[in-house]
């Protein structure tokens, strides 16, 4: 009886964890991403499924991460494959609305200026060692754009998924904190108070034709990005087309959010100490947050010049909201500025960029894509 009692307390997860102490690192890990999501309401829809995931993967012997086989093997199959993206950007595309970006099409030179962060951070991560495969998946995290930076991980360079994927979902949520430091010091009080006009009017005609004539625009230019911009603006159309609003309502809410906590557990369990507690890692989290930067700045700077040479006045604050973490980035944009000014609204104008950055991340994912691929 006592060496049975002894046999079943030695292989239990107290027992396990101190033969495993890395495994300790990521369940803290995987804690504080929970507490960034509860007490400070960072992107909780996406944090707290990682952060929850990451504890479960990181049990010994609970068989809860993917490497164990199993159920989260299969959920992972979603995740290896590229199958879990697409379908959250269908979701994405039911619940965005384009007239910001319609009513004035300019702007969506701020949503292109802000993927140099990309390329930039692509070129950088080649000159420290990796190879060109594993620099586009690193480089894509600029983009801010988490079923995106999954999809082309996956495609590129699937060893260093879990490390790029939290790396890009924790970006996201710290959009309210890494955002307003950059804008502040790339522009001026004056330039910080400035007022636009309202954006014009939206025909129901061009919302409609929109996702149609988009979709082939943009996936004539990265045809290897077509499964991603297909979902996205198929989505819209449903949303737009007025006639299926059941399938849009789905789409938007339950669909999306189902994949979303699948995803998000997946990720999460997929950060195994083994994965994840590597050099490169930490390579991978500074460039990051270099492509992160790199690519606000981008838009912030693009807007300055678009202020200076346009008749009517642009606030280039709006520049940043290009990163396409929709909606906290047009939200973070609107905030600076009423920091400045509480009168000032600037949501509509933001969301141009910022619906634009999500076209421009998923149309810069099929060019590496072609290329690297």
């Amino acid at each position: 009886m006592i060496e049975s009692l002894i046999a079943f307390l030695s292989e239990t997860g107290f027992a396990l964890i101190l033969q495993h102490p890395r495994n300790l690192v990521m369940i803290g890990v995987g804690l504080g991403l929970i507490t960034l999501a509860i007490r400070k309401n960072y992107e909780p829809l996406l944090l707290l499924p990682i952060g929850f995931g990451m504890i479960m993967g990181n049990l010994p012997g609970a068989g809860a991460s993917p490497d164990d086989g199993g159920v989260m093997e299969l959920l992972y199959y979603g995740v290896k494959h590229e199958v879990y993206p697409p379908l959250i950007f269908l979701g994405l595309g039911a619940m965005t609305d384009f007239s910001a970006l319609l009513a004035q099409p300019k702007l969506i030179l701020l949503g292109a200026a802000a993927q140099v962060g990309i390329f930039a951070t692509y070129w950088g991560a080649t000159q420290i060692g990796f190879t060109p495969q594993e620099a586009g998946a690193i480089g894509i995290i600029g983009g801010a754009d988490g079923p995106t930076t999954i999809f082309i991980t996956a495609a590129l360079a699937p060893e260093l998924l879990p490390a790029v994927a939290v790396a890009a979902y924790s970006y996201m949520a710290l959009v309210p904190i890494i955002q307003p430091p950059i804008v502040r010091l790339l522009t001026t009080r004056e330039e910080r108070l400035i007022h636009m006009k309202a954006p014009r009017t939206v025909t129901k005609a061009e919302k409609i034709m929109f996702p149609i004539v988009g979709f082939i625009v943009c996936a004539a230019v990265a045809p290897k990005a077509t499964t991603l911009l297909g979902m996205l603006f198929f989505g819209n159309l449903l949303k737009e087309s007025g006639v299926t609003d059941r399938l849009a309502n789905t789409a938007k809410t339950a669909f999306i959010d189902s994949v979303t906590i699948i995803l998000g557990i997946c990720v999460g369990a997929g950060a195994s100490a083994d994965r994840f507690l590597r050099p490169e890692s930490l390579k991978i989290f500074a460039l990051g947050l270099i492509a992160f930067s790199v690519a606000t700045a981008s838009g912030v700077i693009l807007g300055k010049i678009m202020n200076w040479m346009s008749h009517e006045p642009v606030n280039p604050i709006i520049g940043a909201a290009g990163v396409s973490a929709v909606p906290m980035a047009a939200r973070v944009a609107l905030t600076t500025a009423q920091r400045e000014d509480p009168t000032n609204f600037l949501i509509m104008h933001a969301m141009g960029p910022n619906v634009s950055g999500v076209i421009g991340s998923a149309v810069a994912a099929g060019v590496l894509l072609s290329i690297l691929g």
